[in-house]
């Protein structure tokens, strides 16, 4: 009988496995302290975060994407809702804060029905029941925009924008910004592709003198003697891109050449130098007045240029020179023989000025022009971080309005509607899914609650008056941020495309899912021993016990 009773060993000896309902409680309390590391981020009132990471660099920011993934979170369950914002922040830009919030919120929730013994698999069935009727809910609603009226289009994307940034760090400026971005946007051709608007930092001076260059611009590279005395600005030149070293030590082959007089020695010289004038020759026959090669030019290269009225560039990254060639035409060129004017591109005027305490060069009036460059000025290098990631959700924002073209109302207007649906559907449904999609419609107000938390405002009696408009059938009812009550923020022009309500809901409920369907967890103990495991005291590491 002894050896029936033994218990049997699967797993390595110090293996972690903790299972059943604790676990799924424990899952829910991470998710819930994640949340609330963002909580406070959340709308035009929301507070920054200032993290230090381990090398001492500091990142300001209050988009939640940005701080979660700054954070070094290692609680597997918890690691889901950074996942699930960065999905929000690469697939639409804005909402990151709210997605993570609402998981969360879920979560909080459904924790009650769990401990009273509720399985998991009966509320993953009505969170993705709820999901569905919030969704057609949301399609049902949503104001569509007539695209063929080009200035009523305008407006919607510079509302879109002006949303997206109004819970930034330049939300003082958001019309500034809202306008540029726009203007960014509508630049670009119908795939609307992110890498084509370049966004330059340089310090110094205000926001305000941030600019958008209908074309390329791009710092000054490094030079050499003689770039003085190149000509700085050009009229409808023709534009050289190369990706060939025009400098001396160029020939890359070792070889070993005994030579047994100095005319030998000389005439190996003086072919690396005939070598160099070819190329040279080459470019100048071509016709560019600006040449710009990915690898270095050198100082004999600049003089050849400057005496011929030429300007160079050695050195370019490689993403400017695509925008330039996608912006100027021509083609990116590995070899100097025979350039034809096909392979060079145009513009019709280049010029190298002075951008705070940095020169850049600009090309404009590019001919198939469909890339743009934001050129952000500002005090701190992390303001600058910040406006640069607030720019990045605010261009985000307005892609994703062109391409679908219908808005709710934000401000906690579409969750509170939706959260009134929901409840008013629970009540035809019978059984448990009652109870848990009337919670999952509370879950929902968690975004007008933290909106008028976040702004001192009382809570309470602002999602009372809210809850009876929108029964009373205003359906864009949401928090009025500035006057410290509720107003129709549709009118307001409080919008957001649909399409981020969506996708965060989407992404929230399945974060739940997940997460309440996950009731074990085993961890590997070598994994958790690698940090600081290291051997055992008092014996050797590879000696027998």
């Amino acid at each position: 009988m002894a050896h029936m009773n033994a218990p049997i060993i699967l797993l390595k000896e110090g293996t972690d496995t903790s299972q059943g309902k604790p676990q799924i409680l424990s899952n829910i309390n991470a998710c819930s302290t994640i949340a609330d590391a963002v909580r406070t981020t959340l709308g035009p009132r929301g507070m920054d975060k200032l993290i230090v990471d381990n090398k001492g660099s500091v990142v300001i920011s209050n988009d939640g994407a940005t701080i979660l993934k700054t954070l070094d979170i290692v609680h597997p369950a918890a690691k889901t809702l950074v996942d699930i914002a960065k999905s929000q922040d690469s697939e639409v830009g804005d909402g990151t804060t709210s997605v993570t919030l609402l998981a969360g919120e879920f979560l909080k929730q459904f924790k009650p029905f769990i401990e009273e013994g509720v399985h998991p698999q009966v509320i993953v069935r009505a969170v993705r029941k709820a999901l569905v009727m919030a969704l057609k809910k949301i399609g049902d609603i949503a104001v569509h925009i007539k695209k063929d009226d080009a200035k009523e289009l305008r407006e919607l994307l510079e509302k879109c924008a002006a949303t997206a940034l109004s819970s930034k760090l330049v939300a003082a400026h958001k019309e500034f910004f809202s306008h540029m971005v726009v203007d960014a946007v509508q630049l670009l051709d119908e795939l609307l592709p992110l890498n084509m608007i370049g966004i330059k930092k340089v310090q110094g001076g205000s926001l305000q003198e941030s600019m958008l260059v209908a074309g390329v611009a791009f710092k000054k590279t490094f030079s050499y003697a003689g770039f003085e005395m190149q000509p700085k600005k050009y009229y409808n030149p023709k534009i050289a891109l190369l990706n060939v070293e025009l400098e001396l030590k160029a020939e890359k082959e070792n070889a070993e050449v005994r030579v047994d007089s100095v005319q030998e020695y000389q005439s190996i010289v003086d072919a690396e130098w005939t070598i160099l004038y070819e190329k040279l020759d080459n470019i100048h026959r071509s016709g560019a007045k600006v040449v710009l090669s990915k690898l270095p030019i050198g100082d004999v290269a600049t003089q050849y240029f400057a005496d011929r009225d030429m300007f160079c560039a050695g050195r370019v990254p490689e993403e400017d020179m695509k925008r330039t060639m996608k912006a100027c035409g021509g083609s990116i060129q590995t070899t100097v023989q025979n350039m034809k004017t096909d392979v060079l591109g145009a513009c019709e005027t280049f010029e190298e000025s002075q951008v705070g305490g940095e020169r850049y060069n600009f090309f404009k009036g590019c001919p198939q022009a469909k890339t743009c460059t934001i050129i952000l000025r500002g005090g701190t290098e992390q303001f600058m971080e910040e406006t640069h990631r607030s720019l990045h959700d605010a261009i985000m924002i307005v892609r994703r309005a062109m391409k679908n073209d219908s808005v709710v109302a934000g401000g906690g207007a579409i969750e509170m509607e939706l959260s009134s649906h929901l409840r008013e559907q629970s009540r035809t449904i019978q059984g448990k899914e009652q109870l848990l999609i009337a919670a999952y419609a509370k879950a929902l107000e968690v975004i007008p609650r933290q909106l008028c938390d976040n702004a001192g405002f009382d809570a309470t009696n602002i999602l009372n008056k809210l809850r009876q408009k929108h029964a009373t059938g205003s359906r864009w009812a949401g928090v009025n941020i500035m006057e410290e009550d509720i107003s129709d923020n549709f009118e307001a022009f409080v919008w957001e495309p649909a399409v981020v309500k969506i996708n965060a809901l989407t992404a929230a409920s399945e974060a739940c899912c997940l997460i309440l369907s996950v009731d074990e967890t085993i961890k590997n103990p070598r994994a958790s021993q690698e940090g600081g495991g290291g051997a055992p005291m008092g014996r050797g590491r590879g000696r027998p016990m």
